[in-house]
């Protein structure tokens, strides 16, 4: 397994067809490192399209979402399933018909390579959660076993944490006191 990209270092560069809509005729865009520039950013991935923990997140991603908007932050959701097997997982699956985010489609998988998040024996993407600041700076980075979903609520946290741009203690959630040295 390629090293994971961590904490300080620049997201990588990137662009990959996308699901972003199941209107026909708008289905898919290329989506890419300059659609992160100058907002923050998660990105998440999940190993396959079609499967069981996966949708469980994905949905929560996006009755999450105004919530990572009133920070000014974008969420794109990420596995190396190609943007037509998204869309056909989009058309048959109740939970994801009305996303509000992009699938993106690593499907030659350049972009779970460069990050280091490729399941060294399965070859799918681990659950790894990236927050990239608006300058393109990888500022968290979380990653879980196949079988085990995130918890967004904890992305949430740390995003608010990040945005402080100061010191928060263990537990610290968004309208507590931060650390005063």
């Amino acid at each position: 397994m390629a090293r994971l990209l961590g904490i300080g270092e620049k997201f990588p560069e990137f662009s990959v067809p996308a699901c972003v809509s199941l209107e026909k005729g708008k289905e898919f865009r290329t989506v890419g490192s300059t659609d992160l520039k100058g907002r923050w950013s998660v990105v998440f991935f999940w190993p396959l399209d079609f499967t069981f923990v996966c949708p469980t997140e994905i949905a929560e991603f996006n009755r999450e979402l105004k919530n990572f908007h009133d920070r000014d932050a974008q969420v794109y959701g990420v596995s190396t399933d190609s943007q037509y097997v998204h869309l056909a997982w989009r058309q048959n699956h109740a939970d994801l018909k009305n996303l509000g985010y992009p699938m993106l489609a690593d499907n030659k998988k350049e972009l779970s390579e460069a990050l280091g998040v490729l399941h060294p024996v399965e070859k799918v993407p681990l659950r790894a959660t990236y927050i990239v600041d608006p300058e393109g700076v990888v500022r968290w980075v979380s990653v879980n076993d196949l079988s085990v979903g995130r918890n967004i609520k904890e992305v949430l946290r740390t995003l608010d944490a990040l945005q402080t741009d100061e010191l928060c203690p263990c537990n610290w959630e968004k309208g507590k006191e931060t650390l005063k040295v």
